[in-house]
């Protein structure tokens, strides 16, 4: 960790950011707005140096959250271990051949039954390692959620570009890191695949697994965990173990080894025989073992300890009463920890006070665990046994309901609560719940299905969401419930990672069972979005226009134009087609959809009817004007909650443009501040598209060098991993190093990055080879590379020339033309003056050109106060050396900039 000062209030901050809370849930729990969250986190991101929110979350985690890295000293911290509440006896020999097998692979595999002692003998081993890390109970995960599981003790998520399996790789791969994955033998194929995957990508990260069986993936070293030694650690943890059960426990040895000998040495079956010590004694003990055993036929050896256990489990079962026994085996139902609550929910009718007292006798017969406060659980070995006793009994299918009933109360419950912390306490109940569920379990499997797609949405497991809503749209017991399921899969696919844009397809599904249902307001609604969607983001889809027009007439026949928001959907339908160009609004339609938008007062109707407004303003070449409703959008995001899949692509779409507008106005501060508050936000902080690709121009503009190459490489990366999906948005992520490299001289860097525009301006919906032109331009100005300057100044004032960077094209082209001392310099400088009018940076630039020209040192010296308004450093320092009496104080600050952080 940097050696940083935070404020009290930033410390809580950021300790949340590490536990993975979104802004909405740490805002609740300190009492605070949410826009004061985004500042703090926007300022520890400044004082830590952070790239961006995930990387902040990583260094929350050194400072005691879920971690991975070492720490200064060089030892780190496995996170998630379970709290020892007894002394831990024996296993010196298998800990020493656990840290020589460490030595020799990176997947080492503790083998043997259950009751053995794997977990415990794993727990240990974790807490001793050298290097940082986390503990992953499998017990409660189903196949299919074994990267969620990880992903929860590691405190990340999902992201547009990258599945969740692809962020842990990341996470893992920076560095050193032990990941402990207990109880794998149910999940056997689903963790084998993983730790191969994991230690295919991440060369510094060791796993130990505790399974009944191999992973059976190359290179995989096997420790074997049997019974401890008899006539030394056996006898000692049965003496432990019955002296916390009656601290008067006093016993023959030889009864005690007799005990333990009977017992095989099994951990859990001699912790079991221990507890009854309080009641029995030694004595009466070993006689009803002796009972027991003699039942038993077959040579000793692993079978046989499978029966000592299973026969002592059975014991421990008889001598419980029968309340006991009732509500032991109800706890089979629960595949994780549960809570007071949650047994209530499966034992109707019975007392609170009288559950708990149960609960505490359990617990003090080792028959179930403490995991956490006033929480509890089944060890495996014993939820198994528990679960045999509940088939037995013949309720299961009636306590299956109860915990289904449970689960959807609980996700109903978390779905609401204003901030829905706990899910990952209970999301694995949640999950066995709804995968239990018979097709024919009703609302109660379809509303548990709704709320875990908002609670895994939440969560940022937004892959999962996308399943839920889907399960939850075949499970509707209406085409009217079905629909609203489908459009918030369909919100999903804007950033769930290779979502493959399926919005448009699932809203026109859904727009089919609004049909269905008889609801022509909700058909027009879902048949307008898919428009105002598919317009609004025309590289996403190759809809013909023709087609949109048609949809936009079904949705007029469909709806009531008297309803509101039937009327501003439909006019922001009319507003986006109004042209076949992409990304353009007729400018008076866009007026209409806004102001009917604020009519039916929904800002996600109002935000995409001020997007019209942008884009009509953005085409038309006006860029303040777009930039001034790029800030009035931002202004709706207190109004849209990142936990609402409805509002993702809005808050998505509300920052790119905010960010773009501001950079087209050459408002450098302003980009800046918007993508520094992206980078802050729990959505948005991962776009690569977004976040770190708008901002690195920006950076770039202002002489943020190191951090606008930091940027570009990871968005860079990212874009790569996902395949290189097109759109144009990975421009700026190619022209900023370009344009770092080559104002630092180096060359070869320049030429690397210049290389790659071609690729990164695939299916761009403006052209912006302007953008590529002006960073030419300026590199040529500053580096004094003037050949070609001609053809390029011609290329920037280009009839096509885009207006989109025209305010930064036409002055550094017309200062160009002023340095290379083309014919014409002085009618170009003229001539860029209108695009200058729209943007700062270029008018600063332009009064430099001036200053050039005409040799003004006035000009120069206003140019010089403009870039130092913008927090152009660059430019500024360059713009110094121009002027006789401030050349020092130029080479001073280029030299600083010239510095390879």
């Amino acid at each position: 960790m940097h050696p940083v000062e935070v404020s009290e209030r930033e410390a809580e901050v950021l300790a949340a950011v590490g536990r993975h809370l979104t802004n909405t849930q740490i805002a609740s729990r300190l009492h605070i707005s949410v826009r004061t969250v985004e500042s703090h986190v926007s300022s520890l991101l400044r004082k830590y140096g952070a790239a961006n929110r995930r990387e902040l979350a990583i260094l929350a985690a050194g400072q005691g959250g879920p971690g991975v890295h070492d720490g200064q000293d060089g030892r780190g911290r496995v996170s998630g271990v379970p709290a020892a509440h007894t002394s831990f006896i024996g296993r010196d020999a298998e800990l020493a051949e656990i840290e020589a097998a460490a030595g020799r692979a990176r997947l080492v595999t503790l083998l043997g039954s259950g009751g053995a002692g794997k977990s415990r003998l794993a727990a240990v081993a974790a807490a001793a390692s050298r290097h940082g890390g986390v503990f992953v109970d499998l017990v409660p995960v189903r196949d299919g959620f074994v990267d969620q599981a990880v992903a929860a003790a590691l405190g990340v998520a999902e992201r547009p570009e990258s599945e969740l399996r692809t962020v842990i790789a990341e996470r893992l791969g920076r560095g050193r890191a032990l990941v402990v994955l207990d109880n794998c033998e149910h999940v056997l194929d689903a963790v084998a695949e993983f730790a191969d995957r994991i230690l295919a990508a991440c060369p510094g990260t060791r796993i130990l697994a505790t399974s009944r069986e191999r992973l059976g993936i190359p290179g995989e070293r096997i420790v074997r965990v049997g019974p401890l030694p008899l006539a030394s650690h056996a006898e000692a943890l049965f003496t432990d173990r019955a002296l916390a059960a009656d601290p008067g426990f006093a016993a023959d040895p030889a009864a005690v080894a007799e005990i333990c000998a009977r017992l095989d040495g099994m951990p859990l079956a001699i912790e079991l025989a221990a507890a009854r010590c309080a009641s029995l004694g030694a004595p009466g003990v070993l006689a009803v073992l002796s009972d027991r055993l003699r039942l038993l036929t077959g040579g000793r050896g692993a079978d046989e300890r499978h029966r000592s256990l299973r026969a002592v489990l059975a014991w421990s079962h008889d001598l419980l009463d029968e309340e006991e026994r009732a509500l032991f085996r109800r706890l089979a139902v629960f595949a994780g920890g549960f809570d007071l609550a949650a047994v209530l929910a499966v034992t109707p009718g019975t007392a609170a006070d009288a559950a708990a007292d149960v609960l505490g006798r359990l617990a003090e017969k080792n028959m179930i665990v403490r995991a956490g406060p006033a929480r509890w659980r089944l060890l495996e070995t014993v939820r198994a046994f528990a679960a045999e006793r509940l088939a037995l009994g013949g309720e299961e299918a009636g306590l299956r309901k109860l915990h289904l009933a449970w689960a959807s109360r609980v996700a109903a419950e978390l779905a609401d609560a204003p901030a829905g912390g706990g899910f990952d306490a209970v999301a694995d109940d949640l999950r066995a719940a709804l995968a239990a569920a018979p097709a024919d379990a009703g609302e109660t499997a379809h509303g548990l299905a709704r709320s875990l797609g908002g609670l895994a949405y939440a969560r940022r497991f937004t892959r999962e969401a996308y399943d839920h809503f889907m399960e939850a749209a075949e499970r509707a017991g209406s085409p009217a419930e079905a629909a609203r399921d489908l459009k918030s899969a369909a919100d999903c696919t804007h950033v769930m990672p290779t979502g493959g844009h399926q919005h448009f397809e699932l809203l026109c599904a859904a727009a089919e069972r609004a049909r269905d249902a008889g609801d022509g307001g909700a058909e027009a609604v879902l048949l307008a979005t898919a428009v105002v969607t598919t317009a609004r983001n025309p590289g996403w889809y190759a809809i013909p226009h023709a087609d949109l027009l048609r949809l936009v007439e079904r949705a007029e026949a469909a709806g009531d134009p008297a309803d509101p928001v039937v009327a501003a959907w439909l006019a922001a339908a009319r507003a986006w087609t109004a042209s076949a160009e992409p990304y353009s609004a007729d400018p008076a339609l866009a007026e209409r959809a806004v102001a009917a938008a604020r009519a039916a007062g929904d800002p996600v109707l109002v935000s995409a009817g001020l997007d019209a407004v942008v884009s009509a303003a953005l085409r038309a070449g006006r860029l303040r004007a777009a930039h001034r409703t790029g800030r009035e959008r931002l202004d709706l995001l207190a109004a849209l909650p990142g936990d609402d899949p409805r509002c993702a692509a809005e808050i998505v779409d509300i920052v790119h443009v905010a960010v773009n507008c501001a950079t087209a106005a050459g408002d450098l501060p302003a980009a800046l501040a918007v993508a520094r508050r992206a980078l802050a936000d729990d959505l948005l902080h991962d776009q690569y598209y977004l976040s770190s690709n708008t901002v690195i121009v920006p950076l770039a503009l202002s002489g943020e060098f190191g951090e606008a190459l930091r940027y570009a490489g990871e968005a860079w990366e990212s874009w790569l991993r996902a395949g290189r999906p097109g759109g144009g948005m990975m421009l700026p992520a190619a022209v900023g190093p370009a344009l770092v490299h080559g104002l630092r001289g180096d060359r070869a860097r320049h030429r690397e990055w210049r290389a790659r525009v071609p690729d990164a301006a695939t299916g761009q919906v403006f052209d912006l080879s302007a953008l590529a032109g002006f960073a030419d331009a300026l590199v040529a100005v500053h580096g004094g590379c003037l050949d070609g300057a001609a053809e390029l100044v011609a290329g920037l004032f280009s009839d096509a020339t885009d207006p989109f960077y025209a305010g930064y094209a036409h002055p550094a082209g017309a200062e160009l033309a002023v340095v290379a001392g083309l014919p014409d310099a002085a009618a170009l400088v003229s001539a860029a003056e209108a695009a200058a009018a729209e943007n700062a940076w270029g008018a600063a630039c332009l009064a430099r050109a001036r200053g050039r020209l005409h040799r003004d040192a006035g000009e120069l010296a206003a140019s010089a106060e403009a870039w130092e308004r913008l927090g152009a450093r660059f430019e500024r320092a360059a713009t110094l050396l121009l002027l006789p009496g401030r050349a020092d104080e130029g080479r001073a600050e280029m030299a600083r900039l010239m510095k390879h952080e």
